[in-house]
């Protein structure tokens, strides 16, 4: 049977063979995030606002945008910054014309993950929003007749063959595409489609995909654009003291997920600090109390040591703090797709290099058919156990003119076989196993830089393999090993339950995504646990408000299936406690402006004593108490605002914080702060502010309204505490 060929056409000829081979009813099912090839989207996306008879549905999830603005003076910020780190990229036009609300009636947009608060009182996106656990999207997206799939792929070549990967996106590219195979062969119309970026590193494991899966293939000159930037995003004083609690909790020689954003960068950071600045990670946990309040519990699962064995990452998301720890030598442990192996190198039995009686250890482990087979010989064989050069023929392995037999179970064979073709060393490990990436340019510089032997530790592979246990339980099980799973909340209630998606009215915020994948995986592994993670308060309407609940109408993660909760003043590890128990843990972490309220309502339902009261030593939790315990280190350099750097520089930080500052401090409560800085303002920029105006393109106002927006800049840095 021939292998099939993809065919190699321009965008606009795939748009035409997609009008042709499904006339008027498209289904059109492209990745989430980094991987939708632009280009060939917005042609379709013409084609039915240039014919309403052609009905567009869209299946997909997180659209980046680029940061719009509203008004000339967050122009003057923004634009210079969205070109520098932007330029280029091309936009999604049915978005644009969807946040302008001009999306023609005949085109749908069913998203299954929403950038986080994105589309509040968005009708549109909120009633065609499709909840869905992650490893569930392709079946989901079938269900609703999705028919072409989509995607951004990297190319490269081997002895002159063309190979392609999914890249950043593999998370449901190699699912996809092999049940559209299966479907093709069954008669049904489906239609594969690969778009080529050279800008895309070129990423291994299952991420590889030969060009048969493919039926059609784009490559050409526009769809090399630049990668669109994740910049990192900036943290503040609870997010480090989450990350410092966390980093106390993860054990060595164990495994780590963890996501974007800054509780990410936070835990990440932390984490170096631990490895790297040893002394000083274990000063600030001394004195912040965290080494006093929590050391049975930090003893137990774990540690304040530097890293030895070092961390596997396994994650549905390779983010750049991954990347920071693999650089700072925190994420090296290495893990081997294959039982018998995983299992001895876990007991300690083998390590980097090949012991003489392995194969020994391996028969008495009982993790292999002692009768090897091919497939047998040539998998331990890729992990470095049998060395080159070695063929398996008929039973044997066979060494230039010496045959050995392949039959494991008389230990004089055994012995003969090790003599001479054993290994030296493992090889092909793998440090991280994740399902998409997405993060700021010099995180796709860092993997495009790789030799592709480095970045081979680094696998890409489904959701169906990197977000769950089933299909090859025992060996993940094995690989992630002491498994620490963290996630993020925005709500948690007193019982335990996390809620991340969505608020108690039903809007949808962001979507479930894969959270409940690790959730389930932290009950799963014996040694596992699941770490939610939250600030204790946000900010409503100029006040606080607190994120800790004693109940809430909508739940992501139920509340039978909790574990450990984090906030910036503490840990609850509430796993198998009594609700009452549970709730004493959770107001031990919570603000205490908001505690006495909290507790009152528990005592009136019932759910605690009567009598009950919160310790003494967990009633000073205050912004105020979180920033004396950071001030001295921050001092120092540590805990800063972006520990692994920023895309924006410092005039525009200070800008973006002033003007983050007026905003908050325009609304109630801070008149009389307003009213006296407005009286202390100099008549024109004092000279050693003139970058900021020249920046804002304000240094020399020639307008009555560029003078009302300097007067107002200068507002903002007086509020800021810079002038």
């Amino acid at each position: 049977m021939n292998e099939k060929r993809p065919r190699y056409l321009s965008v606009e000829q795939c748009v035409d063979a997609i009008l042709e081979e499904f006339g008027q009813d498209i289904r059109f099912c492209m990745p989430l995030g980094l991987g939708k090839p632009i280009p060939l989207i917005n042609a379709l996306y013409h084609r039915a606002q240039l014919d309403p008879a052609i009905s567009l549905t869209i299946f997909t999830a997180l659209s980046l945008e680029k940061p719009s603005w509203s008004n000339e003076l967050e122009r003057r910020f923004l634009e210079p910054f969205v070109q520098r780190v932007w330029g280029g990229i091309p936009d999604l036009e049915f978005m644009l014309d969807l946040r302008k609300g001009a999306l023609p009636t005949n085109v749908r947009i069913h998203e299954i993950f929403f950038k986080a608060g994105a589309y509040p009182g968005n009708p549109a996106m909120q009633q065609d929003y499709i909840s869905s656990n992650y490893t569930h999207v392709v079946r989901d997206c079938s269900i609703n007749g999705g028919s072409i799939f989509a995607h951004m792929i990297a190319k490269t070549s081997v002895d002159t063959a063309r190979c392609y990967s999914s890249s950043c996106n593999a998370d449901t590219a190699r699912q996809t595409l092999r049940e559209y195979a299966v479907a093709q062969q069954e008669g049904k119309k489906r239609l594969s489609i690969g778009m080529v970026n050279n800008e895309l590193p070129f990423m291994f494991g299952e991420a590889e995909l030969e060009p048969s899966m493919y039926d059609i293939i784009i490559d050409e000159p526009d769809g090399h654009y630049p990668l669109f930037s994740a910049p990192r995003l900036p943290i503040a004083d609870p997010e480090h003291m989450i990350g410092l609690h966390v980093a106390t909790l993860i054990r060595d020689g164990g495994t780590l997920q963890i996501g974007i954003g800054a509780l990410g960068d936070a835990i990440a950071h932390a984490l170096d600090l631990r490895q790297n600045q040893n002394a000083i990670f274990k000063e600030v946990v001394l004195n912040s109390g965290i080494a006093a309040e929590y050391a049975p519990l930090i003893e137990y699962i774990g540690g304040t040591e530097a890293f030895d064995e070092g961390l596997y990452g396994a994650t549905e998301m390779l983010v750049d703090g991954f990347l920071q720890l693999y650089k700072s030598g925190v994420v090296k442990r290495r893990v081997y797709h294959h039982v018998a192996i995983q299992s001895l190198v876990n007991q300690g039995k083998l390590k980097d290099e090949i012991p003489g009686d392995l194969l020994d250890l391996v028969v008495a482990d009982e993790a292999i058919n002692p009768y090897l087979l091919h497939r047998d010989f040539e998998t331990l064989q890729h992990y470095g156990v049998f060395k080159d050069g070695l063929v398996y023929d008929d039973g044997h392995i066979v060494d230039g003119d010496q045959r050995y037999s392949a039959n494991l179970t008389h230990a004089a064979d055994r012995r003969k076989l090790a003599g001479s073709c054993l290994g030296t060393a493992l090889r092909n490990g793998v440090v991280l196993t994740g399902g998409f990436f997405i993060g700021p340019g010099d995180f796709y510089a860092s993997l495009r830089g790789m030799p592709d032997e480095e970045r081979r530790q680094f696998e890409m592979t489904g959701v169906e393999v990197a977000n769950q246990l089933y299909g090859d339980q025992t060996l993940r099980t094995l690989e992630r090993r002491r498994g620490r799973f963290c996630n993020t909340g925005m709500k948690a209630t007193l019982l335990g339950a996390i809620i991340s998606d969505g608020l108690d009215d039903g809007s949808v915020i962001s979507g479930v995504g894969g959270q409940y994948n690790f959730v389930a995986m932290a009950h799963a592994i014996p040694d596992g646990r699941l770490i939610m993670m939250l600030k204790s308060t946000r900010q409503e309407q100029g006040k606080a408000a607190s994120n800790i609940v004693f109940n809430y109408a909508h739940t992501t993660i139920p509340r039978h299936l909790r574990d450990i909760v984090v906030t910036e003043y503490g840990i609850a590890d509430i796993r198998g406690r009594s609700d009452q128990d549970t709730i004493k843990a959770m107001l031990n972490i919570a603000d205490s402006r908001f505690q006495q309220d909290l507790l009152n309502q528990a005592k009136r339902h019932q759910k605690i004593a009567a009598d009950y009261e919160i310790p003494e030593r967990f009633r000073n939790n205050t912004p105020q108490r979180i920033a004396g315990v950071l001030q001295r280190f921050k001092a120092q350099g540590y805990f800063a605002l972006f520990p692994f750097g920023s895309e924006f520089n410092r005039v525009e930080l200070i800008l973006a914080h002033a003007l983050k500052t007026l905003k908050l401090k325009s609304g109630k409560g801070f008149e009389a702060e307003l009213m006296a800085a407005l009286k202390g303002l100099p008549e024109a920029p004092p000279e050693k502010l003139l970058p900021f105006f020249e920046r804002m393109q304000l240094h020399k106002p020639d307008t009555r309204a560029e003078l009302e927006m300097q007067k107002t800049i200068l507002l903002a840095l007086a509020l800021a505490g810079v002038a």
